[in-house]
């Protein structure tokens, strides 16, 4: 018995009971859920969206952690079930190691639905087997948060980290079955429990959370589009754009449609078209938003993300157009009615593509231009004129393709419409030559661009039906042109009072183009020489003509036997020669007369 002393009355209390409370404190488990997954995600397959392989992970650590925990699901030939009940962490010797059984356990099921979803885009019935999984999935972590909540050994933040991953799991089930609301309430108290706990812990443990709190957004805008909120639908696409969601313009069609009804024709150009494709109509349908979504896009860069996620989808439906018409065979035996209704469709599907790209090409060229004017390097690089011309090059090429659209060579008023806009920004892209030729002294022809670039802006002027952007750029092109004018005329009066000032203690002016090897005796000021490419010796050196080889060898000399010329050189020919000459003439013996 122990006796504790106060300021008051002595209470005692047994030495069993001060065990009971210490053993209580030191068997406190915890356990951080989602740092422990996020890292085992992370290592295990789903840095590159292997579900299958985070699975069989999964069911590895579960069999050896059963082996560790001695808690084995019977033998080698009979199975029989033994759950993690409150009884194994409250008794002696708990570990943190038994919440780690359910917390695996939902994972595998939730790795296992994930890897059906992936399967049920070529296999639509795999998603009620997804639904079963994801079931699966939440009764695991509801078990893992009522072991948590009641066995009273768990501290605060494993409690809360449990209530966070049931909510988000069922948040996930609800909408893959469509119950907007409840799974929006689930979401939104998943995210309120992290972003709590993320506000208490240290900076250094904070990015998990953060992490998960942006992995919910989109699902959190995604139940509000559906039930009702069409604010929604402007945060969804930036978020696409941004990478956070996946196939969003198929989703928000299917839920539009849903609402609205199935969209089976299109009006383009007085002419009605039946739009039979699946991936057509829920393309056309995603487009009516997104004009709205474009004008509510913050920064140019989000403007051109949310543009070119457009593109690679009109690209699809181009591409289902083409299969279906291939693949189809009433298509093809069918009258040139129908045949040309799909050539129509198909002409006004590259029609919005091109468009689209045109103006996806015009912001690149406004986020150039104020890159240009405010001296901002982008992608590393300074913005030059060149870089702009060829962007105007990019447009220009498309409005070629807008022309040669099949079915509409022959339209007079398509063809007019086209050939002012083609006009308007042949203009802008003749001033950004000229620019280039500035930059390369070229004042002649610069000046001539900027003649030829007066002339096409005067014609577009003139025509009101063009775009308002395109008229205010084009009036103010006009006074660009006059001011650039009068700059590369100052430009060229510059240089030619730099070179008199350089002739002047040069004297005079040479204009041959003689190396300084071939020019040695003639002294000249030549201050070409000590720049970096000096004129010094002609590299490679020029070709010079060299004797061929004879085609034969001259033999025939060795037989002529040439004239007589003793009498003419007044030599005689010597006798006597070889050895008897020799001994003749030696001491006088030989010689004649002796």
């Amino acid at each position: 018995m122990v006796v504790l002393e106060g300021d008051g009355d002595t209470q005692p209390i047994s030495t069993e009971e001060v065990d009971k409370s210490d053993s209580k404190i030191s068997n406190s488990l915890s356990l951080e859920i989602f740092r422990i997954i996020k890292d085992a995600q992370q290592q295990h397959g789903l840095r590159h969206g292997d579900y299958q392989r985070y699975r069989g992970y999964c069911s590895r650590r579960i069999r050896r952690l059963r082996k560790v925990l001695k808690i084995p699901q019977g033998d080698r030939r009979h199975y029989r079930r033994r759950d993690i009940t409150s009884s194994h962490l409250t008794s002696a010797n708990s570990e943190n190691r038994l919440l780690c059984v359910p917390l695996l356990q939902a994972e595998r099921a939730w790795a296992h639905a994930m890897q059906l979803r992936q399967e049920a885009n070529t296999e639509p019935r795999k998603k009620f087997h997804l639904i079963s999984r994801l079931k699966k999935a939440c009764s695991h972590a509801h078990i893992l948060l009522q072991l948590c909540e009641e066995s009273g050994v768990c501290d605060a933040r494993t409690q809360l980290e449990a209530g966070a991953y049931a909510a988000w799991l069922s948040g996930a089930l609800l909408v893959e079955l469509q119950q907007w609301r409840p799974a929006a309430e689930s979401l939104k108290r998943a995210q309120i429990v992290l972003e709590k706990l993320c506000a208490a812990l240290p900076e250094d443990e904070r990015l998990v959370y953060k992490q998960k709190v942006e992995e919910l957004n989109p699902s959190l805008r995604y139940c509000a589009y559906n039930i009702g909120d069409e604010s929604a639908a402007g945060d969804l696409v930036a978020m696409r754009g941004q990478g956070l969601i996946e196939n969003l313009d198929s989703l928000m069609a299917q839920a539009k449609e849903s609402r609205s009804g199935i969209m089976h024709e299109v009006e383009w150009r007085g002419r009605r078209v039946t739009v039979r494709p699946e991936k057509v109509r829920l393309f056309l349908i995603a487009l009516q938003d997104m004009d709205k979504s474009i004008a509510n896009a913050t920064t140019i860069q989000a403007k051109i993300d949310i543009l070119e996620n457009v593109l690679m989808d009109c690209k699809d439906a181009i591409s289902a157009i083409k299969d279906e018409f291939k693949n189809d065979p009433k298509l093809k035996s069918s009258s040139e009615t129908q045949m040309s209704s799909i050539n129509y469709l198909l002409s006004y599907m590259m029609y919005l593509r091109l468009v689209r790209t045109i103006e996806r090409n015009n912001l690149m060229i406004q986020q150039a231009e104020e890159a240009k004017k405010n001296n901002i390097p982008m992608d590393g690089k300074k913005v030059r004129p060149q870089d702009l011309t060829r962007l105007y090059e990019i447009i220009l090429q498309n409005y070629t393709e807008l022309q040669q659209l099949p079915g509409f060579e022959n339209d007079g008023s398509y063809q007019q419409e086209i050939e002012m806009e083609l006009k308007a920004y042949k203009a802008f892209r003749c001033y950004y030559i000229a620019q280039v030729l500035t930059g390369l002294r070229r004042f002649r022809e610069a000046l001539a661009m900027l003649e030829r670039c007066s002339s096409y802006v005067a014609e577009s002027v003139k025509n009101k039906h063009l775009d308002k952007r395109i008229l205010e750029k084009l009036r103010s092109l006009e006074k660009d042109i006059e001011s650039c004018k009068f700059e590369v005329h100052a430009d060229s009066v510059l240089e030619d009072e730099e070179d008199d000032e350089e002739n002047k203690y040069s004297g005079k002016v040479y204009k041959d183009k003689k190396p300084l090897v071939d020019r040695l005796d003639d002294y000249r000021e030549d201050t070409q020489v000590l720049t970096k490419n000096p004129n010094i010796y002609k590299l490679p050196p020029p070709m010079e003509a060299v004797p061929c080889k004879p085609l034969f060898f001259d033999l025939a000399c060795n037989f002529i036997e040439f004239p007589n010329l003793e009498d003419k050189t007044g030599v005689s020919k010597k006798q006597g020669a070889g050895i008897t000459g020799l001994v003749k003439g030696f001491l006088g013996w030989g010689k004649g007369g002796q």
